[in-house]
């Protein structure tokens, strides 16, 4: 994956595993080579910024990538029934769930609408600890990457608490997690954390 996201950053795209003769061969068989749960940003289409094909990604997103009950249920899907050896968390900067956690911290921010906040919600421990972090700070001031950072690692170490068989399947062997920040604007996807044996996962 990190070899597809250089092509990408560099504008040299492959494009694999594309076209109709592959198609046709997953029309009754998927083998990817590993799930990626990130956020469902319209600049975070993994396929494109992976440079990989049909059939390579098991692919879970939602805003903010917040852990659910169905993004730990798909990912166990992945690793229980697909056998994928890496799970990738990805965030990202400039992320509009991020500012919308960051923003609801603020004394006279408005009443998001309920599905929205509950959405938001699992980000605002990480923007707490952020401006507790750094004295005289505010919603106004905080660092958005930081949060988003902090929020990263959250989100691995929830999924990790949430989920029996994806620690075991990691203490195993069989299972490493990578969590990564994707910059926007040079298209790169940077590894902030790692849960596993990752090499052996590639």
């Amino acid at each position: 994956m990190l070899d597809g996201n250089r092509r990408f950053v560099a504008g040299e795209p492959r494009h694999p595993r594309q076209d109709a003769d592959r198609r046709s061969e997953l029309a009754h068989v998927q083998r990817p080579v590993a799930a990626l749960f990130g956020c469902s940003d319209s600049r975070l289409a993994a396929e494109i910024i992976f440079d990989e094909g049909l059939g390579d990604l098991f692919v879970v997103r939602n805003a903010g990538q917040v852990i659910s009950d169905s993004v730990v249920g798909s990912l166990e899907y992945a690793v229980a029934v697909l056998n994928v050896p890496l799970i990738v968390v990805l965030g990202h900067d400039e992320c509009g769930a991020v500012r919308a956690a960051i923003d609801s911290t603020a004394v006279d921010a408005p009443a998001l609408p309920p599905r929205i906040w509950r959405q938001v919600a699992p980000i605002v421990p990480a923007v707490r600890r952020v401006l507790h972090a750094h004295e005289g700070t505010t919603a106004d001031t905080v660092d958005a990457e930081e949060v988003g950072r902090e929020h990263l690692r959250d989100t691995v170490a929830e999924l990790l608490h949430s989920s029996e068989l994806i620690t075991e399947a990691i203490a195993e062997g069989r299972l490493a997690i990578v969590g990564a920040n994707y910059r926007l604007a040079d298209g790169t996807a940077v590894p902030d954390v790692v849960v596993g044996d990752a090499d052996r996962a590639n």
